[in-house]
C-alpha cells in the first residue's frame, strides 16, 4: 500500500478529512489510491469484520463473472455506475477480451476515482469516465458522454454493483433503478449486487453503519426481498438473487463458495422483459 498519494493523480480540490467509499474499497482490494483517512477507516471497518477484503474480492469476482455472462448474451454496451477506482479485471478488459468492439462507460462521484480512471483510459476511445451522483440518473444518462458511446435504443447492461447500500433512502434506491430500467429497451440487462446483514448481528449492523456514518456515504443493509424489488420488470437470469457466491461460481474453491453467506451480498442478473 503507497502512505501518500502521488500528486499526478490528486484533484486539487479532493478533501481530505472524510473517508471515501470508492477509497476504502480501493484499499480493500489492495490498490494504492486511498489516503491515510481512508485506510484508518478500512482498518477499523476489518476490526469489526474481518472478511471484508475478502467480501470485495468476491464482489469483484461477481462483476467479472457477469460482464463475462453479458457479452455471451451479445450485449456490446455496458454503464457501470458506481464504478469506483480501477483495479484489475476491469468492466472493460473483461468485455472487450471477448468483443473488442464492446463500449463501456464508467461513472463515479468520487474525485479521485474520475480522474484516475481517465488518466488510465486516455487511449481507450472505446471508454468513458463521467463524475455524476447516481442519485441523479438524468446526470448520467443525459451526459454527452453517455450519448457518445452509449445507443440507449438498443439493449445495455446497467451494472449497479456494490452501490445501492449507499443509498439510503429507499425510495431514492428504487427510483434510480426505476429510472434506469426505463431509459433501457428491451433485451437490456441489470447486474447489481447489495450488502445484506440477515446472518450478522444487530450490533455489528450497527457498528457498521455508525463506522460508515462519517464517511462519504452511508451504509444501509437491506433484506434479500428488499433487494428483489429492484428487479421488478426483469426476468432473472439462473440461478436468481443469490448471495454472490452461489452467483455461478467456477471453481470449487472460488471464496465463501461453500459458505456463501459468508459474503453477507447478494446479487443477480435480469433481463428487461
Amino acid at each position: 500500500m503507497s502512505t501518500a498519494p502521488p500528486d499526478s493523480w490528486v484533484p486539487d480540490d479532493v478533501p481530505l478529512d472524510r473517508p471515501s467509499v470508492a477509497r476504502m474499497y480501493d484499499f480493500f482490494l489492495g490498490g494504492g489510491h486511498n489516503f491515510a483517512v481512508d485506510r484508518q477507516a478500512a482498518q477499523r471497518a476489518i476490526a469489526l469484520w474481518p472478511d471484508l477484503p475478502q467480501v470485495m474480492q468476491v464482489n469483484r469476482a461477481f462483476l467479472r463473472r457477469a460482464v463475462d455472462f453479458l457479452t455471451a448474451q451479445g450485449i456490446e454496451q455496458f454503464l457501470d455506475i458506481g464504478s469506483g477506482i480501477p483495479t484489475a479485471g476491469n468492466v472493460h478488459e473483461v468485455a472487450q477480451r471477448a468483443n473488442p468492439a464492446a463500449r463501456v462507460v464508467y461513472v463515479d462521484i468520487d474525485p479521485v476515482a474520475v480522474a484516475h480512471s481517465r488518466a488510465l483510459l486516455k487511449d481507450a476511445p472505446l471508454t468513458a469516465v463521467i463524475q455524476a451522483d447516481a442519485r441523479r440518473p438524468e446526470q448520467v444518462l443525459g451526459h454527452p458522454e453517455t450519448a457518445r458511446l452509449l445507443d440507449l435504443r438498443r439493449p445495455v447492461a446497467v451494472l449497479v454493483v456494490a452501490l445501492l447500500h449507499f443509498v439510503s433512502a429507499d425510495a431514492e434506491a428504487l427510483g434510480l433503478i426505476r429510472a434506469l430500467r426505463d431509459a433501457t429497451p428491451r433485451g437490456s440487462y441489470l447486474a447489481l449486487s447489495h450488502a445484506t446483514a440477515e446472518r450478522a448481528s444487530e450490533e455489528m449492523r450497527q457498528q457498521a453503519v455508525q463506522l460508515y456514518a462519517a464517511a462519504t456515504s452511508q451504509m444501509t443493509f437491506r433484506s434479500p426481498a428488499a433487494i428483489a424489488r429492484y428487479f421488478e420488470g426483469y426476468a432473472l437470469a439462473e440461478p436468481g438473487l443469490v448471495y454472490l457466491p452461489r452467483w455461478r461460481p467456477e471453481e470449487a474453491d472460488d471464496l465463501f463458495v461453500e459458505d456463501p453467506e459468508r459474503s453477507l451480498m447478494v446479487g443477480g442478473v435480469g433481463r428487461r422483459a
